[in-house]
């Protein structure tokens, strides 16, 4: 996946390009040329500086961005084993860092202090938590082990050049942990078993391409390993970590995801809780038997199944969501009794769930429209409910946040389409007349925009400029068929399903399509380069965050993580046939039919996207006149971390808009 939100700010987009136009002589040979050798000149371009946060009054109309990029609450989260503490993830100091508090509330404690955390896991005491840290984004981790308590820490292992990581998790004594590295040739994911006390690792398989740790049994002896096909499916297999031998679980055709939702092993080692599409259109909820090979269906709905967890001893209690159009649906059940349980009240937005291992506790991560990141710590048993981490809202009146509406959208040729659509309220209108828009496009492609918290939208909102997250073709949550409608050569259907929806928003007359723009990151900033490209006219503007430029260069380039989904979803860059596609149908080669203004960004650290593709863009807009600003940030890699670059940059992308959508609130 290329990059599916943008942390505490931007859920951004994506899509497919279709190419009508070829490019002039001008700006051709730049797409023939690698990155290293683009232009020896310096770009141009407008890099941060401190800023001071200048939130102004909490009832000011509107209030400062900072404001709502400093709403926050807990973000990844983990129920400790015992039950006892709640360890997080939170940017409130400005960098992600790890946090810990009693799962019955209180005052949370922070334990990292340095480069920001990238992700955490509690060992199986629950006396110590692993994390990793990258440098600014750079994703090439150091794996850290420290105490609960924040009394000790030490570097378990340093980071490798080259060497991107993946966490896979502990044996159930906690002696040991697995984890994929391509340390061994910058490329390939190999799977390596690590000492959890001194962090030294042995590779006890050799991949090729893409090769995760899905999960391991308690004994510690057998790997669930799943290889990567394409950005939304994987294979499955069981690894005996001491001779090596693989066992297929399942590797199916047409390909399936089986990992996606989460997996289970139950702690008996004999069997093994997940959610796949393998036989049903929506993910469903299925029970592995490692002696018999069978997989036993448990639950299927009209939604994907996710967070799949046991929690409490012998694994009494099954929980999972299902997403139904966007928001989640929390389920348990008692698997003693098969007494499906009451689940508490919740606000509404997409969950994510945290088990213990040794009492009936499950730990709820709440993100929702409303509300940044909430957790609340349930018992199975009594009922019981406590609130563990409540959101800061930074000042910002509730009952101004706008709650989006879920829109079904016929495409043209017959597939249905969906968006979220937020609307400014009578308080945050400007005029009488219908507002203008902006098109957020998120990444992946294989993701989906959902109603989680998003500071920039609402914040775009509330100046009065409506926002539509659009879920064209190829996006997840919409079952196993549509998620594959954009791959290879019908990527260029995508992009077109920009244009239907628009179509579909100017006839439906809540907002104003004259004064649309259309902004995307990563994958998604692509489809902003080629929606501009292919149809001119429908977009008043563009805000292309580090999307790529020239397929054949950026797949040519992509970081390991990529190349081993890239090549069935885009093809492999080293056929002819995908080099000729691909020479035709980039955004580089029809930049001369974009002929409105773009906001361009990048992070000098991106692993994902190299900065060539932004800057080749910016290049060949300018030289054809066309306004094109771009803003470099030196210390990020693939999205802005720190809540000065996020301050700053958001608060340029809001004047951008408001400024080529003619928009400016009354003060």
């Amino acid at each position: 996946m290329r990059y599916a939100s943008l942390a505490s700010g931007l859920a951004v987009l994506a899509i497919g390009g279709c190419a009508t136009t070829e490019p002039t002589s001008a700006t051709a040979p730049v797409a023939d040329v690698a990155p290293a050798a683009a232009e020896d000149a310096k770009l141009d371009a407008i890099e941060p500086t401190a800023e001071a946060i200048s939130v102004g009054f909490a009832g000011q109309d509107p209030a400062d961005i900072a404001r709502y990029l400093l709403a926050n609450g807990a973000q990844a989260h983990a129920l400790s084993p015992t039950g006892d503490t709640v360890a997080f993830m939170s940017s409130v100091t400005g960098q992600r860092q790890l946090w810990t508090v009693p799962a019955s509330g209180g005052q949370p404690a922070q334990l990292t202090f340095g480069n920001g955390v990238t992700f955490f896991s509690w060992t199986p005491a629950g006396d110590t938590l692993v994390y990793g840290a990258d440098n600014n984004g750079n994703e090439q981790e150091s794996y850290y082990a420290i105490a609960a308590d924040g009394s000790g820490e030490k570097e378990l292992m340093p980071a490798v050049a080259g060497g991107f990581r993946s966490f896979g998790g502990f044996s159930g004594d906690g002696s040991t942990f697995a984890y994929s590295s391509t340390e061994r040739n910058g490329l390939d994911f190999d799977i390596y078993v690590a000492d959890a006390e001194t962090g030294d690792s042995e590779r006890v398989y050799e991949g090729v391409y893409g090769f995760f740790v899905a999960g391991v049994s308690p004994d510690g002896s057998t790997i669930l390993m799943s290889e990567t096909v394409g950005e939304d499916s994987d294979n499955l297999y069981l690894l005996d970590v001491d001779t090596g031998e693989t066992t297929t679980v399942s590797k199916p055709d047409p390909r399936a995801n089986h990992i996606g939702g989460g997996v289970a092993w139950s702690a008996d080692g004999g069997s093994i809780y997940m959610a796949t599409n393998l036989n049903y259109e929506f993910s469903e909820l299925v029970r592995y038997d490692i002696d018999s090979g069978d997989m036993t269906s448990l639950f299927a709905g009209d939604g994907d199944v996710r967070n799949v967890n046991l929690c409490a001893a012998d694994d009494k209690y099954l929980v999972w969501t299902v997403n139904e159009d966007g928001f989640s649906k929390l389920h348990a059940q008692n698997l003693s009794t098969g007494d499906m349980l009451e689940t508490p009240e919740l606000a509404e937005g997409v969950y994510s769930l945290s088990c213990a291992t040794s009492t009936p506790q499950l730990a709820i991560r709440v993100n929702g429209w409303a509300t940044p990141g909430d957790v609340l710590v349930w018992n199975m048993e009594t009922g019981a409910v406590a609130q563990t981490v409540t959101s800061n809202l930074a000042g910002l009146d509730a009952d101004r946040l706008v709650r989006p509406e879920s829109i079904r959208i016929p495409a043209r040729d017959g597939v249905e389409l969906q968006g979220l659509l937020y609307l400014p309220d009578a308080s945050s209108r400007v005029d009488d007349g219908p507002p203008p828009v902006v098109f957020f496009v998120h990444g992946g492609p294989t993701a989906q925009s959902r109603p989680s918290f998003n500071g920039v939208i609402q914040y775009h909102v509330d100046r009065g400029v409506a926002v539509f997250q659009s879920n064209v073709r190829g996006s997840t949550g919409f079952g196993r068929t549509y998620v594959t409608l954009d791959d290879q050569e019908k990527r260029l259907d995508s992009v077109r399903d920009l244009v239907d929806m628009a179509d579909f928003l100017r006839a439906d007359g809540r907002v104003d399509m004259d004064r649309a723009a259309v902004l995307g990151g990563s994958y998604g900033g692509y489809m902003v380069n080629a929606v501009l490209a292919n149809y001119p006219g429908v977009f008043k503007a563009g805000v292309s965050l580090f999307g790529v430029a020239d397929w054949i260069t950026g797949l040519e380039v992509a970081s390991p993580a990529l190349k081993a989904s890239d090549r069935i979803e885009y093809g492999d860059i080293t056929d002819p046939k995908w080099r000729e596609f691909y020479r035709v149908n980039s955004p580089i080669r029809q930049v001369d039919a974009i002929n409105v203004p773009v906001l361009y960004s990048h992070g000098v650290m991106d692993p994902r996207i190299d900065i060539y593709e932004t800057e080749v863009m910016v290049r060949a807009l300018r030289a054809n006149g066309v306004e094109a600003p771009y803003i470099r940030i030196p210390d990020e890699g693939h999205g802005w971390r720190k809540l000065s670059n996020r301050l700053f940059y958001y608060r340029r992308q809001a004047e951008f808009l408001e400024r080529v959508l003619g928009e400016t609130p009354a003060e």
